[in-house]
């Protein structure tokens, strides 16, 4: 399946129109930012808590996202269905921001991913060509994986520096995760950075239960590869004498700023001492067992399993309140589960991958693991 000369399509019709006027550079920056406005406008695009769906395609994504015991929800989330003109295609992000300045570095990020990645895209895909050939599907998908991986890799370099050079947002101790999923026809492709995850509900080898399949790494800094990372830069990883098991990033001298992640945006404190924005890119081909895809912050990780997400999602009656129902049920773990602690920000997208009333994903003959 060719995922991309539909998508060139629909942004060069927008360039277009600023032919001769803007570098192709700017034209394409341009082109996708109205995208993102027609979306918006013709209710394409969510950034709040609801439901996406298109009568063009068979996507529908429910989203949920609830404040903690903090002043501010520093969780955001995004969901452009119809993702760069192209029908069959969806884009989903969840941001999970920290720090003083933490709701305005998830909120930017998620202003700045969807957008500048078609600009990348488009511009990689202009150095590519499209009349090459491929022995296989295979060797074809790989090649147009790669061109979404080498996109994602330039857009988030190029947010975090913009966001390390924003006169108005201070990144320095603060910083965002970001974790996006892009499904076009049978195709996902997921970026990770942070601890933010992405769980796949499939059917088991039988056919008969529905079990979970992590899609992302948590990126922890007492990861062996992260830790070495960090530590070769001269950043520090250790836990606190209150806190066993959780293990943070500390510049030299260990006194600053204790981050329990080894990859975000922002936090350029530690920049220097091995944290990065780079993401995790991987890719999946979606096939008749698998049922849904569950994005969420660590406000649900934290206190529900994936399979308890995964049952929770799949037991829901109607698809368009599974995340306010995993949320929920979030919440009662959290004051169950821990007690004393401040609830932190909770927020989930269900992506749904088959129609409810498709024969090759007979949902009713399912049963939880």
């Amino acid at each position: 399946m060719v995922l991309f000369p539909y998508l060139l399509d629909g942004l060069t019709r927008t360039v277009s129109i600023k032919k001769g006027r803007k570098s192709q550079k700017d034209a394409g920056k341009e082109a996708a930012e109205a995208l993102a406005k027609d979306a918006r406008k013709n209710e394409l695009m969510l950034s709040s808590s609801g439901v996406v769906k298109s009568n063009k395609s068979d996507n529908l994504a429910s989203v949920c996202s609830k404040r903690g015991q903090k002043v501010t929800n520093q969780d955001s989330l995004v969901v452009w269905e119809e993702f760069g003109c192209q029908e069959d295609m969806i884009f989903c992000g969840i941001f999970d921001g920290h720090g003083p300045w933490g709701h305005f570095i998830s909120k930017r990020v998620r202003e700045s991913i969807p957008s500048s990645l078609l600009c990348n895209w488009q511009e990689t895909l202009s150095l590519t060509s499209l009349g090459m050939d491929f022995d296989t599907d295979l060797d074809r998908n790989l090649h147009q994986f790669d061109i979404w991986k080498q996109s994602y890799l330039k857009t988030y370099a190029a947010i975090d520096q913009e966001l390390k050079q924003h006169p108005e947002i201070d990144s320095f101790y603060s910083g965002s995760t970001a974790l996006t999923i892009i499904k076009q026809g049978e195709h996902l492709v997921i970026a990770n950075v942070g601890d933010s995850r992405a769980v796949l509900a499939t059917n088991d080898d039988d056919g008969g239960c529905l079990v979970p399949l992590q899609l992302t790494i948590d990126y922890k800094p007492n990861l062996p590869e992260e830790a070495e990372r960090i530590t070769q830069s001269n950043g520090r990883v250790f836990c606190l004498r209150d806190e066993p098991g959780v293990f943070r990033v500390w510049m030299p001298d260990g006194k600053t700023p204790g981050l329990s992640l080894s990859r975000a945006f922002g936090d350029h404190c530690v920049k220097d001492f091995g944290l990065i924005s780079e993401p995790e890119v991987t890719r999946r081909s979606i096939t008749s067992r698998d049922q849904f895809v569950i994005l969420a912050t660590d406000g649900v990780w934290d206190v529900i399993s994936n399979q308890e997400a995964v049952e929770i999602v799949f037991s829901t009656p109607d698809r368009e309140k599974s995340a306010k129902r995993l949320v929920e049920c979030a919440v009662r773990a959290w004051k169950c589960k821990k007690r004393g602690i401040a609830m932190d920000d909770i927020s989930a997208i269900c992506l749904f991958l088959h129609p409810t009333n498709s024969k090759s994903c007979p949902f009713d003959d399912l049963k939880p693991s």
